[in-house]
């Protein structure tokens, strides 16, 4: 590593860690060490941060809630930020408008939302993750998603340069944005609709049910494996090529929801990603469709 670690472990203290064990962050309980692991304190401390490496051309990669993200059993060599408890504020603007902190997760923007009776955000309560992270990959289900709510997105580059980008500058695509790779999320404003808290309520009640009936919990997963075609959606291509029994070492396909790969206890990470790409083949030749991930893949193979 061409950087002093040392100069940089005496700078930022007990905010940056040396070939810290990702596992721990991620919703499979897998993955190798970070080389320099950063939680910043706050803003300040981030830009410092990204300007004392800017130089050093280090590979930087963000980890949110890490509820959609693969980390390789060799580690990440390089950079991972992850913005903590620190950057999770939520506040009332508007009566329909709220500004949150980019590593607040869905679940809390969709409860905050209910409390105040702003109605559109109600879809967050079934996306685990935050909403950083769901930002940047466009998340959604059930026929919403980010883009329809999201008015602007304060931002940080890899040189420590702030800016705000307003929802008409963003391109949204399905799962997807034009977003550039070296932003980081600090914060997003999002705007509902007034509503009664009943409603709200009802709402978010039925579509909750809809994922408890349909995707399956408390097991060491990572959500949706693949994006969904624009003909058939990936669990149905999934099944129907014969792929839904097939497993790799403890790495298996659930029975409540094929497009949700598990780590059934012992898994590493190459079993899951061979098992990726094990349907990935049998999909591609059953049925001629390449399917796309959906899940993020970080880290070095050796």
């Amino acid at each position: 590593m061409n950087l002093n670690t040392d100069l940089l472990q005496k700078k930022f203290g007990k905010n940056l860690v040396l070939k810290e064990d990702l596992s721990k962050y991620s919703w499979f309980n897998l993955g190798g060490p970070a080389d320099i692991f950063f939680r910043p304190e706050n803003k300040e401390q981030l830009k410092k941060f990204l300007n004392t490496i800017k130089e050093k051309n280090y590979n930087i990669n963000i980890l949110g809630a890490g509820s959609n993200t693969l980390i390789r059993d060799a580690g990440v060599k390089g950079v991972v930020i992850k913005l903590g408890s620190k950057f999770s504020n939520i506040e009332l603007l508007e009566r329909d408008t709220i500004e949150v902190g980019a590593s607040t997760l869905d679940r809390k923007i969709s409860d905050f939302a209910k409390k105040n009776s702003i109605s559109g955000m109600e879809f967050l309560s079934c996306i685990p993750g935050s909403i950083g992270g769901g930002i940047t990959m466009n998340s959604g289900c059930y026929g919403s998603d980010i883009s329809e709510i999201l008015s602007s997105v304060k931002i940080i580059d890899d040189q420590g340069k702030e800016k705000e980008i307003r929802n008409d500058e963003i391109k949204f695509f399905y799962r997807g944005t034009n977003i550039p790779k070296n932003y980081i999320i600090l914060s997003a404003v999002l705007k509902g609709t007034t509503s009664s808290k009943k409603l709200i309520e009802e709402k978010e009640k039925k579509l909750i049910e809809m994922k408890k009936k349909s995707q399956p919990s408390q097991i060491k997963t990572g959500g949706s494996t693949f994006k969904n075609n624009n003909d058939k959606k990936a669990w149905t291509l999934i099944k129907e090529s014969g792929c839904d029994k097939f497993s790799i070492g403890d790495a298996k396909i659930s029975e409540k929801h094929c497009n949700f790969f598990v780590n059934n206890g012992k898994a590493k990470t190459s079993d899951i990603e061979k098992l990726i790409n094990k349907v990935k083949k049998e999909v591609q030749s059953k049925t001629g469709i390449d399917l796309e991930l959906e899940i993020k893949i970080i880290g070095d193979e050796k």
